[in-house]
């Protein structure tokens, strides 16, 4: 029997029509050119960690259910009096997705989180670091239906962070449009 290997549906819409259209609109020579994404990064610092170790434990227990990947605690790098913090105390969570995991969370981002924020109108389009990476910022985490709402005792937020091949911040930008990220339309609001 041949087994069959699972391919997520951004990544076969990746090389079906994401790298038509790049290699349309930017004439690139070789489809290697085509800039695509390498990884995303999902960050969460948590307040209150300092004073409530078990805040830190929900924060990986929440991140790998909403990523489906086990994520690890952060820890701070150095002492700082004022916050009560000692070098090396765990002061949050993060997971770094890539491959098959990374496209099916980006899925369920776009398709099914991002539309559940409240008074969602799009992304904004100048979260570009210059080296075609982006950063969104999610202000609460129950958009992600795998967060039961009766079990949160704190709202809190997250980073994500879309690091891509591209080169420039247009690049990037028409990348993770056509992978089907909301962005906000500019010239109509001006």
């Amino acid at each position: 029997m041949s087994e069959t290997k699972y391919i997520p549906r951004l990544a076969t819409k990746y090389k079906s029509d994401v790298v038509p259209a790049l290699m349309k609109r930017f004439s690139y020579s070789s489809v290697m050119q085509a800039p695509k994404l390498e990884k995303i990064c999902v960050n969460r610092g948590v307040s209150g960690a300092v004073a409530d170790k078990k805040l830190v434990d929900i924060a990986v227990e929440e991140l790998s259910s909403i990523t489906g990947q086990k994520a690890v605690p952060t820890k701070s790098r150095k002492d700082i009096s004022n916050f009560k913090l000692r070098k090396d105390m765990p002061i949050g969570a993060r997971v770094t997705l890539r491959g098959v995991k990374m496209y099916e969370f980006l899925d369920r981002l776009v398709s099914v989180a991002l539309p559940r924020v409240r008074d969602f109108k799009g992304i904004s389009e100048k979260a570009f670091d210059g080296r075609g990476n982006y950063t969104l910022g999610i202000t609460e985490q129950i958009v992600f239906p795998e967060i039961n709402i009766d079990k949160v005792n704190k709202i809190t937020g997250m980073d994500i962070t879309f690091v891509t091949s591209a080169h420039s911040n247009e690049e990037a930008y028409e990348l993770l449009k056509e992978l089907g990220m909301p962005f906000k339309n500019m010239s109509k609001e001006a």
